[in-house]
């Protein structure tokens, strides 16, 4: 399943899964590989025709935008000792794809990211890319955590003048950050979700079995019990 399909299991509240595709014969596998379209193995011809059409299409964001992109999102989800950062799990392909997928998107990012560069050239003297990470910080404090009406809040902040379309694109830039991330191999890794994978149950525990007055016999325990620990 790609990111695409994820995104759409989760919104409607269900767990997405990865499915690995393998090839029938070991003799084609190498072919398959080397193949572009060995991505699309597990689509329907109408997917494969629609992603192929996408990737077709010229590159929406300038590489100016497309760094700071890059800069933004390793800010709303920096490296940790747990996982990668945004950049690592190339949401920034994910977004040039999401934009193309879903135009809506364009405008509001677009002009988000025409804003950053505005407020720091104001403020620095500089694009928003070019400024050091004080700076950038600097910005991003003033549009990532205004009072939401309604919402329950420790450290209530309102949105400063001249902000609200900052704030507005931020919102909406976290949502997409996030919502790249935890469906890429990285984020599901980094929240450890392990799918439909088999385990084994070695029984009920002794002490459940004792407070019941229960016990296995010796050939429950040999045929259905016990298992050998690789």
């Amino acid at each position: 399943m790609d990111r695409r399909k994820s995104i759409k299991a989760l919104l409607i509240g269900t767990a997405a899964s990865g499915v690995l595709v393998e090839a029938c014969k070991n003799s084609d596998k190498k072919a398959i590989a080397a193949s572009p379209d060995a991505k699309l193995e597990d689509r329907m011809q109408e997917e494969k025709d629609y992603l192929k059409k996408i990737e077709a299409e010229p590159k929406f964001f300038t590489e100016h935008e497309m760094a700071t992109i890059i800069v933004l999102e390793d800010i709303i989800l920096p490296k940790d000792e747990i996982s990668g950062s945004a950049s690592d799990a190339k949401v920034h392909e994910f977004l040039e794809f999401i934009v193309k997928d879903m135009p809506e998107h364009q405008t509001p990012l677009r002009g988000g990211l025409r804003w950053l560069d505005v407020e720091s050239l104001k403020r620095f003297g500089k694009a928003f890319k070019d400024a050091d990470h004080k700076q950038q910080i600097e910005i991003v404090e003033d549009i990532a955590y205004p009072e939401v009406e309604g919402a329950i809040s420790k450290n209530k902040r309102t949105i400063k003048p001249g902000m609200q379309q900052g704030v507005e694109f931020f919102n909406k830039m976290r949502d997409m950050v996030m919502t790249g991330f935890y469906t890429s191999e990285i984020g599901v890794k980094d929240l450890g979700y392990m799918g439909n994978t088999p385990n084994q149950w070695n029984g009920v525990p002794d002490d459940v079995l004792k407070q019941y007055g229960y016990a296995y016999t010796e050939k429950e325990l040999k045929e259905c019990v016990s298992f050998d620990k690789a």
